[in-house]
């Protein structure tokens, strides 16, 4: 899958399917499919969406329906996984699935496999019923899925149809080191979540670059990068739109996660200063302004990082404001060259 040749870093949407105080999973979807056919208008090149279970705040706990849903109403958009949590699930079933998805929509489709369970251990015990997956599992289920996918596979007693010969880009999701030493030994594409999990992002960009092998998917490394992204026209007003963002943070950090709330006019009422501590700790890669405050933000962080491809996800209360929060993120990025060391190499 060739990458455009553009001079600026590439830019992506990960839609969590958050769901907005009042509404209903069903308006969350018919927001996410306006927004992804307003991302490929802007230029946006993937748009994921993520499996999360067992959380009245997020919609997105059928990631492979959604995938369909999204592609079948846009053109040109590469739509995937950000990611499907591989323990839950058995390697034949996603590829039988995703092989589905990449035979009604050739060339469009990506898979991003994360090793977490995407909900609380008693969830994921009902969701694997009789089946242990765990993580110590995910490097072999990769491995099965990669043969499942690969036309070798023809004369196996167990096959994937459709999925046998397709090509479906397989990527690494991870938030700590472990996954980048995997994606390297793999020869993978690596997406890190520093959206939430942001302390260990430069360790685990080093040790997937320095540790990469080559592999017939991908020839040199290639990073993505999950940020949080509240744009807006000013300063002031981006601030209050992510006072939703922090308030769902804080939700779960205190255990008791809420559909995303308005933004309010200050969040001193609703924290105190061990969770405002924590939730900026979490929320250390979120990139939050008008466009001159983004570019400065944004392309600091690309230069220090190096990354081929930012990926944004953007949950502010009202669907008009997020939508005007990606065209002004697109518009930013466009402005921001590429770094002279990261160059377009995924196939």
């Amino acid at each position: 899958m060739p990458l455009s040749s553009s001079d600026s870093v590439a830019f992506s949407v990960l839609d969590l399917a958050p769901i907005a105080a009042g509404t209903t999973p069903a308006d969350t979807f018919r927001h996410s499919l306006d927004l992804a056919q307003q991302a490929e208008q802007l230029g946006y090149t993937r748009f994921w969406l993520s499996e999360h279970h067992n959380m009245a705040s997020v919609a997105s706990s059928a990631p492979v329906v959604l995938i369909g849903y999204i592609a079948g109403g846009t053109t040109t958009l590469r739509v995937g996984s950000g990611g499907i949590m591989l323990p839950n699930h058995a390697p034949l079933v996603v590829a039988e699935q995703l092989g589905t998805l990449a035979t009604l929509y050739p060339g469009r489709i990506d898979l991003g496999l994360g090793r977490a369970p995407g909900s609380d251990q008693v969830t994921a015990q009902a969701i694997r019923g009789g089946r242990f997956g765990t993580v110590q599992d995910f490097p072999r289920d990769i491995q099965q899925l990669q043969t499942y996918f690969s036309a070798d596979n023809s004369t196996s007693n167990v096959r994937a149809i459709p999925g046998e010969g397709l090509d479906i880009p397989i990527w690494v999701l991870g938030s700590s080191t472990d996954s980048a030493y995997l994606a390297a030994a793999l020869g993978l594409p690596y997406a890190f979540a520093s959206h939430f999990a942001p302390a260990q992002l430069f360790a685990a960009l080093d040790i997937y670059r320095q540790n990469f092998r080559p592999s017939a998917a991908l020839a040199a490394p290639y990073v993505m990068a999950c940020v949080n992204v509240v744009a807006a026209d000013t300063d002031a007003e981006a601030q209050w739109l992510a006072t939703s963002l922090k308030q769902f943070m804080l939700g779960v950090i205190k255990g008791k996660p809420a559909q995303l709330p308005p933004p309010v006019e200050s969040m001193a009422p609703f924290w105190e200063p061990a969770q405002q501590y924590a939730v900026e700790q979490m929320l250390a890669y979120s990139f939050i302004g008008g466009p001159a405050t983004l570019q400065k933000g944004l392309q600091r962080f690309i230069e220090q990082t190096q990354v081929n491809e930012i990926m944004a996800v953007t949950n502010v209360f009202a669907h008009e404001a997020r939508v005007h929060s990606y065209r002004v993120l697109a518009d930013v990025l466009r402005r921001i060259p590429r770094p002279s060391s990261t160059e377009p190499v995924l196939s």
